[in-house]
């Protein structure tokens, strides 16, 4: 078996036994990235908090009982973050209402100044509504850089099928964001997402 080396042994070690300044080194480590994954995967900045914030304190008790060696500490919180997340993706489906949520406006801003954060807006949306393992590859491989093979292991699944995975949303990502392709580009014009 091949041991795992983890950049934050020490660190989590530190915070283990109690070090204050290792553990605001541990929160400005990693809490970015948390939230940033937690708000791709939910699509709010509260709830992103919310389950960021719960992450970090999952990792600060944990800290004291980590034993090195099975998988990165990186890792490990990433994987707490997505199920905090998918446990209120659940609770979610799970309200019934009686009127349909508001929709975002999806139409041209008033401010062209403002393309680049309607792009962002579109983006999400359309990143919103892949289905949750295909949008949890995008976000791991793109937006948190992780490697195929750390996503991979992080989602439980085979490299072979994250990959298809990451195919099949980029693909409906193409698909639903057609138009914003550049004028003159190959996919310009084109409704099937090729």
């Amino acid at each position: 078996m091949v041991a795992i080396v983890d950049p934050d042994e020490d660190l989590v070690r530190r915070v283990g036994q109690g070090d204050p300044a290792a553990a605001q080194t541990l929160v400005a480590r990693k809490l970015p990235r948390i939230l940033a994954l937690a708000q791709r995967m939910l699509g709010d900045a509260a709830e992103a908090e919310d389950v960021a914030q719960e992450a970090m304190l999952k990792a600060w008790r944990q800290a004291p009982k980590w034993a090195p060696g099975k998988a990165r500490f990186d890792t490990w919180l990433h994987r707490v973050a997505l199920n905090l997340c998918y446990d209120r993706l659940r609770r979610r489906r799970e309200i019934p209402t009686d009127t349909p949520p508001d929709r975002p406006d999806e139409g041209p801003a008033p401010d062209r100044g403002l393309l680049a954060a309607e792009t962002g807006v579109r983006v999400d949306a359309a990143l919103k509504r892949l289905p949750d393992r295909q949008r949890e590859a995008i976000v791991l491989c793109h937006y948190q850089e992780l490697s195929n093979i750390e996503a991979a292991v992080l989602m439980e699944i085979s490299v072979e099928a994250l990959e298809s995975l990451l195919s099949r949303g980029r693909r409906a990502l193409r698909q639903a964001l057609s138009d914003m392709a550049p004028a003159g580009s190959p996919r310009a014009g084109r409704g099937d997402g090729r």
